[in-house]
């Protein structure tokens, strides 16, 4: 009978989701386990990184933190820590602006130049841009629970793949709305499952999960 009315609980919870928190649910469904345990550890990962190139290069981890988010747009994860790497390299040994703005990087100029004022200026607090604060943010403060929404987590919010130039704006209200439906789905698979994820991580196994399906 407690079975019963458990399965009972979780199917009215089910229920109450938005059918955009559903899809996420679906997607985390199809996780494998190692996707699950890469997924989880992905930001704290991350954050084991950007210290490692703080440390490195002199920088303060906050501010490494920063400059992988700045660049972060457009930009696979490899490529991105070598991007900043390069970047607090030059910094590091003394150079200025322009040597700085100089480093090749393979995400848009207007990224690199905030990368630039960043080191220089050592202030995080002009890291603009929705995507790039939620990445800086789950990265270095977890105890904010935010999630970073970016094409992958809009196709997977969406249920089915969108491209980078098929994806629309995602400010002001729409946002907000996938990342609460994000937020609903995690509480839910925590309820489900008696674990306790963050937003971020359950982001992170349906990012990867996401790519495996469809061989990105």
């Amino acid at each position: 009978i407690q079975l019963d009315r458990r399965i009972q609980q979780l199917l009215m919870s089910y229920a109450q989701l938005s059918v955009n928190a559903r899809e996420i649910v679906a997607r985390f469904a199809l996780a494998t386990s190692q996707e699950v345990e890469f997924g989880r550890a992905w930001y704290p990962t991350a954050a084991k990184t950007a210290h490692r190139l703080g440390c490195r290069y002199g920088v303060p981890t906050d501010t490494a933190t920063a400059v992988i988010s700045a660049l972060s747009p457009n930009n696979k994860w490899d490529r991105n820590v070598v991007d900043a790497e390069a970047m607090c390299k030059v910094f590091a040994a003394g150079g200025e602006e322009t040597d700085l703005n100089a480093v090749t990087v393979s995400t848009y100029g207007i990224n690199k130049e905030l990368a630039t004022r960043l080191l220089l200026d050592d202030d995080t607090s002009i890291l603009t841009g929705p995507k790039r604060k939620e990445f800086y943010n789950c990265i270095i403060r977890p105890e904010l629970n935010d999630v970073c929404i970016d094409t992958h987590a809009y196709s997977v919010w969406l249920g089915k793949r969108v491209t980078t130039k098929e994806c629309p704006n995602l400010t002001g209200k729409i946002r907000q709305r996938i990342k609460q439906d994000y937020h609903d789905a995690t509480a839910f698979l925590n309820e489900e499952l008696g674990e306790s994820f963050l937003t971020a991580h359950i982001q992170a196994v349906t990012w990867v999960t996401h790519k495996r399906i469809h061989g990105i």
